[in-house]
């Protein structure tokens, strides 16, 4: 499968949040589903919005099959200018284990490092994760804050992009500034 990979365009902004919530529909709940997408809609229309890292993937019918969101994150108030969050990822789900969303993270990480930032976040699971470079997150320090509820504390991962950069990020992941993701 051979796609290619585009940053975000107007025509592709109602097909991406479809897929989003398609995918994460079809891999957990139709809540979950609705939740993510929320939480992609909020994420454009705030602050941390970065429009050059929000990437897809079409195929040749230029349909939207892969998808990942590289956002501004702080910690604590601090790194905003440094750290992302990578969230969501979603590729469709008849042509995920294709190297789809390999591809976007690989093209993210150049973009976000051309950009000027530091260090990536992310919570998932680590198999899909550590083969990208991502390592659990509190060996750096950077640690769940008591209101994340992760299923096994290596679900929350960071990658650097500069050498040393998590010398001096050091935190607590909080996301209550994420209106999607307050328990209602």
């Amino acid at each position: 499968m051979v796609g290619i990979i585009k940053t975000m365009e107007p025509k592709y902004l109602l097909p991406s949040l479809q897929l989003v919530e398609t995918v994460f529909t079809e891999w957990d709940s139709p809540e979950e589903g609705k939740t993510v997408r929320s939480l992609l809609e909020e994420i454009r229309a705030k602050k941390y919005y970065i429009p050059e890292l929000e990437l897809i993937m079409v195929d040749e019918a230029d349909e939207v099959i892969g998808y990942a969101m590289f956002s501004r994150f702080h910690l604590e108030g601090k790194y905003e200018d440094e750290l992302l969050i990578l969230t969501p990822v979603a590729v469709k789900t008849e042509l995920q284990r294709q190297h789809i969303s390999k591809d976007i993270l690989e093209y993210g990480f150049e973009v976000a490092k051309q950009l000027g930032f530091k260090a990536i976040l992310v919570e998932g699971n680590p198999r899909n994760y550590n083969s990208r470079g991502f390592l659990p997150s509190y060996k750096f320090g950077v640690e769940a804050g008591p209101n994340l509820k992760l299923p096994h504390p290596d679900c929350l991962m960071i990658k650097e992009l500069k050498e040393g950069a998590l010398d001096h990020i050091k935190g607590l992941v909080d996301y209550s500034f994420y209106e999607a993701l307050h328990e209602g």
